[in-house]
């Protein structure tokens, strides 16, 4: 398990600590991606990832996850702060975290999907498909 901290905020891999139900009502209320998402979906999700909460004392504000094959591979997904903690560097000391963590050190290729947080990731090395010809999908018919 990894732990970060920076003053009042701390970012913990500790799966125990994770508040489903704060995790659950930002992705049903807030996000845009995963609105449809059963509560059932979201716990098998996070059983199968490797989960970041960002917290103050113990109340939960963020959360992100990466699905990885722990060798070649990562996803990052579910990534959020709640809008009362917006605007204190959070989402970017979360993806520092992230990519710091020594368990997902040496990937072939990181991904991930965004609608309008562009900006953010790309800070981080992430951009636009390489070659997009190489790369096919098939998403539900409700998928983002």
């Amino acid at each position: 398990m990894s732990q970060f901290q920076k003053g009042e905020f701390v970012i913990d891999t500790d799966r125990e600590r994770l508040q489903i139900d704060v995790i659950q009502k930002f992705l049903k209320e807030d996000s845009y991606w995963a609105q449809n998402r059963t509560l059932e979906q979201t716990v098998t999700a996070i059983e199968n990832s490797v989960c970041f909460g960002v917290y103050r004392e113990s109340e939960q504000i963020g959360f992100a996850r990466v699905v990885t094959d722990h060798s070649t591979f990562a996803y990052l997904g579910d990534v959020f702060v709640v809008q009362e903690f917006r605007g204190l560097g959070l989402s970017k000391w979360l993806m520092e975290s992230i990519l710091t963590t020594p368990e997902l050190q040496g990937f072939r290729r990181w991904i991930l999907a965004t609608r309008d947080a562009h900006g953010l990731y790309e800070q981080f090395g992430f951009h636009k498909l390489k070659f997009p010809e190489r790369w096919m999908e098939k998403p539900a018919p409700d998928a983002y």
